[in-house]
């Protein structure tokens, strides 16, 4: 079973990975292959935090707090029984935060690895290549049938790969270079000044929910029972290649939901899933995009320079995704040795543009393509290497001056001028995998070593609130990614000002979220799934959640909303989906998933390349 975490820090930091993060917490180090067999070699199962929560640092400060010189830590004493005990027990291990904490971990029989709190893991634990308690990316989906891991602990799978060595500072460059890289820091008007239609050799979907537009069209509606959701329209995704293709992002707005797969970026009305403008197609791979869009609806996409081996994720192309109409564009210039733009993550905070790699960052006017700042190597040996925008711009930098003394240090920036607001240290074998919010901040972190986990809250000023702290298995489902932590990529997580909710592993029957009390890291309450599927949040909406319940084989899924607030948190259904699509539901390699002005939306964020069926790419719900 997962750790949780115990004693909050003593100034201390929080946690430090022993080598360069290789994709975050448990996460594949490929991303996800596709359902045709299995990765050459699984990776090893994921470390999660357990150990002992902060104490409050000393106000804010632009530098790491000093590591706590706090006492030894007493030998763990057994603990009986399965369970943990309700008080706090024998102090133990030492924490994320260099302090040991009240619910000392103790050893678990069999020689299984210790836990807090006297929780014993129980039997076969760990139980690799599965992560315990910690979120992970969806397994592969066998074609034509249900996802095996839906509903638990996700299996690694990918390609065990070498780690790299990332050394030296970088400066990006936004250019209009050539085809592999530029060197000229400027950004110029992209060579279309408009969108224009191409195939990508997908099938022409009128968006009517009748299908691809064939001859053999079915009418998901036809069917349509008293009390489901009408079915506003289903796509099918453009042909991939056989290793497969990302389809990153979904963006609603006002009048469209705009998808990107594989080289192609497609947009279809609300309502009817008419296209809202034409497809916009680019001559490479698409390897990233900012997750967010700008207040203006503005996004910002990232394609491959060409197919070779030298080939880098370095072409940055705006779009607006009420017109379809394209910005400026730019090149990501080379940094420093092993730091090229193989590649690279976007985020978007305000009217920022992040460009991270490796090991620094490079921040742009959105709406411009100036360049602003660099965020590169500062103290000792602290390279920037992941960020996570939206309301606030987090920066996570891994610091490396020696074996004993490597360590994790978050930050908070002023997404306008890359000033660093405040900075919070991890300890040493700490790895910050994921946020899972970053208004509030919610971070997610691991420990290889100690094979434990951590959940920890943060003040607005970077100091510590909170970190869960009870034994609970949970099971948001997060991406991976090669060479890179991918800090925002979680589906199944929400928070408010005060709560954070996660989805709980379903071993057997329903799930249930849990609301967690941010300012003090315990349960709220709990609610289990209205049926035997497990249930994941969604969003945090007038004062309810929203929350997808899955289908099973035969029954389709649900949209249903909790009160928030009160005593009484039951589930309300929002929307009972059609038994006519439960299969396509039910069958998404990998997904994303949202709920916009009361419709549904469900889109793949991985194309398999199986040639033997069309793959699915969107489908909306609405009344």
């Amino acid at each position: 079973m997962a750790q949780p975490p115990n004693q909050p820090p003593q100034q201390g930091g929080f946690g430090a990975p022993q080598d360069q993060p290789q994709g975050g917490f448990g996460a594949p180090q490929m991303p996800p292959q596709p359902p045709q067999g299995p990765s050459a070699q699984p990776p090893q199962p994921p470390q999660g935090p357990s150990a002992q929560p902060p104490q409050p640092p000393q106000g804010p400060s632009a530098q790491p707090p000093q590591p706590p010189q706090g006492p030894p830590a007493q030998a763990p004493q057994p603990q009986p029984g399965y369970g943990y005990p309700q008080q706090p027990g024998p102090y133990g291990q030492p924490g994320p935060y260099g302090q040991p904490g009240p619910y000392g971990a103790q050893p678990g029989p069999y020689g299984a690895p210790a836990g807090p709190y006297g929780q014993q893991p129980g039997y076969g634990y760990p139980q690799p290549p599965q992560f315990p308690g910690a979120p992970g990316a969806p397994g592969a989906t066998p074609p034509g049938g249900r996802n095996p891991f839906k509903g638990r602990p996700a299996l690694v799978v990918g390609a065990a790969v070498a780690a790299l060595a990332v050394i030296g500072g970088l400066v990006f460059a936004v250019t209009s270079g050539g085809d592999e890289g530029g060197k000229k820091p400027l950004a110029g008007p992209s060579d279309d000044a408009k969108a224009t239609a191409t195939s990508s050799g997908g099938p022409v979907n009128p968006g009517d929910g009748s299908g691809d537009g064939g001859e053999d069209t079915e009418d998901f509606n036809a069917s349509r029972q008293a009390g489901e959701a009408k079915v506003l329209w289903y796509k099918e995704a453009p042909d991939a290649p056989a290793s497969g293709a990302d389809a990153p992002g979904m963006w609603i707005t006002a009048k469209s939901a705009v998808k990107a797969a594989y080289k192609d970026v497609v947009a279809y009305n609300v309502g009817d899933g008419r296209p809202t403008w034409d497809t916009i197609s680019f001559p490479q791979e698409i390897c990233a995009v900012t997750p967010q869009k700008t207040a203006d609806d503005k996004v910002v996409v990232a394609y491959m320079s060409g197919t070779s081996d030298r080939a880098k994720c370095n072409q940055l192309q705006q779009i607006d995704l009420g017109t379809g109409a394209k910005g400026w564009k730019g090149v990501v210039a080379d940094g420093a040795l092993f730091d090229s733009a193989i590649t690279i993550e976007l985020s978007l905070t305000g009217n920022t543009l992040m460009v991270g790699r490796s090991q620094s960052g490079t921040a742009y006017d959105v709406r411009t393509g100036k360049k602003l700042y660099d965020k590169q190597k500062y103290g000792d040996a602290c390279f920037p290497t992941a960020f996570a925008g939206g309301t606030r711009l987090i920066e996570v930098a891994s610091c490396d001056a020696s074996e004993t003394t490597e360590h994790d240090e978050i930050q908070e920036l002023d997404p306008a001028t890359g000033k660093v607001k405040w900075t919070q240290k991890f300890d040493t074998g700490w790895t910050v995998a994921k946020t899972y919010s970053v208004d509030p901040l919610v971070v997610y972190s691991t420990n290889d070593d100690k094979n434990t986990w951590n959940i920890s809250t943060f003040k607005p000023d970077g100091s510590y609130r909170s970190q869960v702290g009870f034994d609970e298995d949970f099971a948001p489902e997060c991406d991976s990614s090669f060479l890179q932590r991918d800090l925002t990529g979680c589906v199944g997580t929400a928070s408010d000002a005060g709560t954070l909710y996660l989805p709980t592993e379903a071993s057997s029957g329903p799930n249930e979220i849990v609301a967690i009390d941010l300012s003090t890291g315990k349960e709220k309450w709990r609610v289990k799934s209205p049926t035997d599927e497990s249930m994941l949040p969604v969003k945090v909406e007038g004062g309810n959640l929203v929350a997808y319940v899955e289908p099973s084989y035969d029954a389709a899924g649900q949209v249903v909303s909790i009160p928030t607030a009160g005593s009484a948190h039951k589930t309300t259904k929002l929307m009972q989906l059609p038994e006519s699509t439960v299969d396509i539901e039910d069958g998404f390699y990998s997904r994303d998933l949202d709920w916009v002005d009361g419709r549904f939306y469900l889109s793949s964020t991985r194309l398999t390349g199986n040639d033997d069926t069309k793959e699915k790419l969107m489908l909306a719900y609405g009344k």
